[in-house]
């Protein structure tokens, strides 16, 4: 159950779980930002791993600003729930992509899940709204 303050508004983090929050939303930026700008600067290992899951060429550009787009979103305090759901979204196709190709399940096809329970629990650590939206429950 989410403590709430005197005005019945859920209660701030502490300072632990704050900081937890910020460094796995930390990580997910990084990793966002990079797979986005290897995109963005159309990079032969990038055009070789889009054919290897059968990505027409030239998408590779696009899936990078639409990445660029979710990570944004993000990043920015007030858009991070729509974010985080759009990214979930993104991370959900390569996810469906990989699978689709029998690429290695713990390595390749379960990595967009891993990224997006860091995502969405960073997050969750350090939005009060969101952890009163969706409370843990015992």
């Amino acid at each position: 159950m989410t403590t709430l303050d005197l005005t019945g508004a859920p209660a701030a983090p502490s300072r632990p779980r704050l900081w937890t929050g910020r460094v796995l939303s930390g990580l997910v930026f990084l990793l966002l930002a990079m797979d986005c700008a290897m995109k963005l600067a159309d990079l032969p290992q990038v055009k070789q791993a889009a054919a290897g899951i059968g990505w027409p060429a030239g998408l590779d550009r696009t899936l990078g600003v639409i990445e660029l787009a979710c990570l944004v979103l993000y990043a920015i305090p007030r858009t991070a729930v729509l974010g985080a759901i759009v990214t979930t979204g993104l991370l959900g196709g390569a996810v469906a992509a990989h699978l689709r190709t029998g690429d290695p399940l713990f390595s390749h096809v379960l990595f967009g899940v891993y990224v997006g329970l860091m995502a969405w629990g960073g997050l969750w650590l350090r939005d009060p709204q969101l952890r009163a939206l969706l409370p843990l429950r015992r």
